[in-house]
């Protein structure tokens, strides 16, 4: 699908998950390149359902992915406008397209869920996502790894 903004500026958005380049670059461009382990990003994205980028010029400046378990419960990840593109409706298409894949993949109702950035809320919102009875919460889990060297059987975490 393309559509243009008012500045004559032609968008391309394609049903596909970003590169981990494209990730990065956007991330980095609304200061979240801190938020991910670049490193294992490949494989993040491997675990997508789905994604929707937003080409302008062939370079990626919108993006977002879904996650879950393809039946039931669905995660909207990692939505991003690039800042030279906001306020021209790429929010709004991406999270559109990624509910409309929901729509026709959901063999049945389906729980849509999502963690928002101040700057995402009213996005969200006027899409129909709310709080309701409950509250959204996370949990950063250190893998495990088993010990090394001396041959003893107990683990370490990573993070000690």
């Amino acid at each position: 699908m393309t559509a243009g903004d008012a500045a004559g500026r032609r968008y391309e958005t394609q049903r596909r998950l970003p590169t981990p380049a494209e990730h990065r670059s956007l991330a980095t461009s609304v200061g979240w390149a801190d938020h991910f382990d670049w490193e294992t990003l490949p494989q993040s994205l491997d675990g997508s359902l789905t994604g929707v980028v937003v080409l302008s010029a062939g370079v990626a400046v919108a993006m977002g992915r879904l996650v879950g378990d393809g039946a039931h419960y669905f995660y909207v990840q990692n939505v991003i406008v690039h800042p030279d593109h906001r306020e021209e409706g790429l929010g709004t298409l991406v999270l559109e397209e990624l509910i409309a894949w929901v729509e026709r993949t959901a063999p049945s109702d389906a729980f849509v869920g999502l963690f928002s950035s101040p700057e995402g809320e009213t996005l969200y919102a006027q899409h129909g996502f709310g709080t309701e009875d409950m509250t959204g919460m996370h949990r950063t889990v250190r893998p495990v790894r088993p010990a090394k060297a001396s041959g003893a059987t107990t683990a370490e975490r990573t993070d000690a």
